[in-house]
């Protein structure tokens, strides 16, 4: 990946352009016991100065939440210090009610009284229509993310980043923390041919990065030009924390999502979702449970030959209550990480899917070939039905990853 004609000027001026309070000690580490400060809190302690005197649209979802579990359109309503008078829903919708795949539509939200309008599937001159007719001026993004380029949700910040630009509204990013850590990027790079809402641009299948970084590099690398753009960084959250070191109650940014170990091990085992395998979808541990009809204890030996780091597998039976397999009890694996900072989620994602198609011969891809666009080319596919081992095929993209990893390094914040 190459630097775009505006990644210099922001690497070196971004952290005083884009962060509007007045507290440049959000990109510091924290001291010991520091109790993490989302970018909602900053903004609120300031009491919205960064808002006042304009009409305000919330893009959000049940993750928009304060420490005691208060949604921030809610608390925003009930201030006379914004003027808080949209709000946009993503995928599952503002208040999460959808399924994967869904969303709530235009309705009046029947606890504010305020619009709420659905972006999902909506971008370009459509979605900045939408802006328009809303009468916004700024438009704010609140949404926990979970580290993962195939996670919608950033594809949503994109969207409504380039469709602000479109109908000439303020964007502004209230930040979140990284739940399975912002340390590195992991995994092969998107292909712009493959592109699709699971992944806009060519960023890594593990970003590393927060929202409110993933926005300054949209801005700086890929949008068509660059929006008026804000953020509002968090205090008190360094790059190696976990979800659970934060304070922050966990709220399911999806129904599939139900908690921060699934978000650990998804950038690897949502790939399942381009197979005939279920991913677990249908029971209390998505994306952690892996099987199909036919598969035995033969795959979690086979998985746990390549010496995976930081995880363990157990030969596991289940019933998926929707989606793949629904109602049959079917067989496959557990996944178990027992050491977070070791465990590496694509290259286990990759073994996992090797070694399937080493032990049971029905396994299968999708047939619309959905795994080319989450992996996003064809290099993981073609290479498995080759033969390649896990090794290979983690070696393969490395050259790219690099190349995307010099880029992320000029818009990463937090120490």
């Amino acid at each position: 990946m190459r630097m775009s004609r505006r990644s210099l000027l922001a690497a070196g001026t971004a952290a005083a352009a884009l962060t509007p309070l007045p507290a440049e000690a959000a990109a510091r580490p924290a001291s010991p016991g520091t109790r993490l400060r989302t970018g909602f809190e900053r903004l609120a302690g300031d009491g919205y100065a960064l808002l006042g005197g304009k009409r305000v649209g919330m893009v959000t979802n049940p993750t928009g939440v304060t420490h005691d579990v208060r949604h921030v359109v809610d608390v925003m309503h009930a201030d006379a210090r914004v003027d808080l008078t949209a709000v946009f829903g993503p995928e599952h919708g503002f208040r999460g009610t959808a399924q994967a795949g869904g969303s709530e539509g235009r309705y009046d939200d029947p606890v504010t009284g305020l619009p709420v309008y659905d972006t999902y599937l909506k971008s370009g001159q459509a979605l900045a229509d939408i802006f328009t007719a809303s009468g916004v001026d700024t438009v704010v993004f609140d949404i926990q993310d979970v580290g993962a380029r195939f996670y919608t949700y950033i594809w949503t910040l994109y969207d409504c980043m380039e469709a602000a630009r479109l109908a000439g509204k303020r964007f502004v990013v209230l930040d979140r923390p990284n739940p399975v850590t912002g340390r590195s990027a992991q995994g092969p790079v998107l292909h712009k041919e493959f592109a699709t809402f699971v992944g806009r641009q060519p960023i890594a299948q593990a970003h590393g990065m927060t929202v409110a970084e993933l926005a300054r590099l949209f801005n700086g690398e890929f949008l068509a030009a660059p929006v008026e753009l804000d953020t509002v960084l968090m205090s008190g959250w360094r790059r190696d924390r976990f979800y659970d070191a934060s304070g922050l109650p966990w709220v399911p940014p999806s129904p599939n999502m139900p908690t921060p170990d699934t978000a650990l091990v998804y950038s690897g085992t949502c790939l399942f979702e381009g197979t005939n395998l279920s991913e677990g979808r249908g029971t209390t541990r998505p994306f952690e449970l892996l099987g199909a009809e036919g598969l035995d204890g033969r795959w979690a030996a086979a998985a746990g030959e390549p010496g995976l780091p930081g995880v363990h597998f157990r030969e596991a039976y289940f019933a998926p209550t929707f989606s793949k397999f629904q109602g049959k009890t079917i067989g496959g694996v557990q996944i178990h990480v027992h050491d977070r900072a070791a465990f590496e989620p694509v290259r286990t994602g990759i073994a996992l899917l090797v070694t399937a198609k080493k032990v049971w011969s029905g396994f299968a891809w999708r047939s619309d070939n959905w795994i080319d666009k989450l992996t996003g080319s064809t290099l993981v596919r073609t290479m498995i039905d080759a033969g390649a081992g896990t090794d290979e095929v983690v070696a393969a993209w490395q050259d790219e990853l690099e190349a995307f990893r010099r880029v992320r390094k000029h818009y990463l914040i937090y120490k």
